[in-house]
């Protein structure tokens, strides 16, 4: 404990605030605007529009009666509708039979079952939408990765062959006796090749080709010069708006069937819990790849997003997968759920929430005490 203390002390892990603050706020701002404007496009009046919960920090009403605001635990938002008893969207039993038929027609119990469903899909499938777009314009601005890492050194081991041959971070290899490199791939494989062989490497530093010779050290009968690639060393192609899009929808894809698949392992007792993280995983995340460069903390953006949608497409009740449930549930039955039958699932629903939250916290606490 006192190593996580002294890290918050000296700033180690204030670090994490900001890009932390910019994920959440992104993907939370999106999602609840999926919420808010589909509501609307219903005709339901909108009574509050919250980024994080508790109490209000900052805020204003519009014209329409609305209350944008911010909040004090920025871990979430809500939007609440005319008719609701809170932010769950519960029905107020006797608020609505105090309802003309006007006021129903603006609220979202008194809306079809059609147009409730529509409303709790619409967060998620935004956040989807979300990460879509920003994959898609993190390629058509910086390019998309071939795979391709250019062979630029990024980093000299201290007492390495590299160090006292006197390559320096930032040399271009060039060729290495006489074969030509066009990838850090092809570096490795010919000094893996090489253990003790004086071997002549071309550089290309700041314009200038400068040949310098180096003899790998033999590890376990294998080369090493004590190299690493440079972090923007992969090789960046410039892509179409078309074969962005195309990029966005295939990442967000990837990321929604890698999610499942690692769930269905998890089930079935072929996966582990320890790749679960919580708040304050997502924020050492968001500070290491915000160090990486703008470009790499939107696309973990993107990330997060897809992943959030499908999180909240789980049949839980509180979450948005919970209220389909409640929707399928009243169209096959032709009616809805008691507000009793509502509220119980909904405290089931939010003890099992807490139970997560509880859990990935502990996790993440006790990896860094680790």
């Amino acid at each position: 404990m006192g190593h996580l203390i002294s890290g918050i002390l000296n700033g180690t892990y204030t670090q994490w605030v900001l890009p932390f603050l910019f994920v959440l706020t992104v993907i939370v701002l999106f999602h609840e605007l999926g919420h808010y404007l589909v509501a609307r496009l219903c005709g339901v009046r909108v009574i509050a529009f919250s980024l994080g919960f508790g109490r209000e920090l900052l805020g204003f009403t519009d014209r329409n009666g609305t209350r944008w605001k911010i909040s004090a635990i920025p871990l979430g938002g809500y939007v609440k509708f005319f008719g609701d008893d809170n932010a769950a969207s519960v029905p107020d039993p006797a608020r609505l039979a105090e309802m003309n038929p006007e006021e129903r027609r603006l609220s979202f119990p008194g809306q079809p079952v059609g147009n409730r469903a529509a409303v709790a899909v619409a967060g998620p499938l935004v956040n989807f939408i979300l990460a879509i777009v920003i994959f898609a314009g993190v390629a058509l601005v910086w390019g998309n990765e071939t795979g391709r890492v250019i062979p630029r050194i990024g980093g000299i081991e201290a007492g390495s062959a590299a160090a006292a041959a006197g390559i320096s971070p930032g040399d271009l290899i060039v060729n290495i006796d006489g074969q030509t490199v066009e990838t850090f791939d092809d570096v490795a494989r010919i000094i893996s090749g090489n253990p003790g062989r004086p071997l002549s490497i071309t550089v290309d530093r700041n314009g200038v080709l400068t040949t310098i010779a180096a003899t790998p050290a033999d590890v376990d009968h294998r080369g090493r010069l004590g190299i690493s690639s440079s972090k923007d060393g992969i090789e960046m192609k410039a892509v179409t708006p078309v074969e962005a899009l195309q990029i966005g929808t295939r990442k967000t894809w990837e990321i929604i069937a890698g999610t499942m698949g690692a769930l269905r392992d998890l089930v079935v007792g072929r996966g582990s819990a320890d790749g679960l993280g919580g708040p304050i995983m997502i924020a050492q995340l968001s500070g290491k790849v915000a160090q990486l460069g703008f470009d790499k903390l939107l696309a973990f953006t993107a990330m997060l997003s897809a992943s959030v949608g499908l999180f909240n497409l789980f049949p839980i009740p509180i979450l948005d997968g919970g209220h389909l449930v409640f929707c399928l549930i009243e169209g096959v039955l032709g009616r809805p759920l008691s507000v009793k039958a509502q509220e119980l699932s909904l405290q089931i629903g939010f003890v099992a929430i807490m139970m997560l939250l509880a859990y990935v916290v502990t996790h993440d606490v006790w990896r860094i005490l680790s």
